[in-house]
């Protein structure tokens, strides 16, 4: 059974830094797309970031710059560094996976297996 586990969420002023991480167990294939999603006011899920087995990486523009995915294959964690937060980047921080490449890449109802979620919260 595949699991996804967030931590690192919390309170933190705008202009500060956290670190989400997402560990995955149980995923026997040897490609996967893993990629971060942020619930919206509407109730969607925004794509930030996603990181293939390989590295290649992509962003949502409203983070670019800001934020950094980056992945330890052997700790079967991906992280979300992110700096210069914003009070619009508050919301449940979610870590997902799917086998492969996911096109578009932030298209979360192509994502097979999804976290609990982990709430991040940018005071002004």
């Amino acid at each position: 059974q595949v699991q996804l586990v967030e931590s690192g969420g919390g309170p933190v002023q705008a202009g500060g830094s956290l670190r989400l991480s997402c560990q995955i167990s149980g995923y026997t294939y040897n490609t996967r797309s893993m990629g971060w999603f942020r619930q919206t006011p509407e109730n969607e899920r925004e794509g930030v970031a996603v990181i293939s087995t390989g590295g290649a990486t992509n962003y949502g523009d409203s983070v670019k710059g800001r934020f950094t995915i980056s992945q330890d294959n052997a700790k079967n964690t991906v992280y979300l560094q992110m700096n210069m937060l914003k009070p619009e980047d508050s919301g449940i921080y979610y870590c997902a996976a799917m086998r492969g490449v996911v096109l578009p890449w932030y298209n979360s109802r192509e994502y097979t297996y999804w976290g609990q979620g982990t709430q991040v919260t940018v005071s002004s």
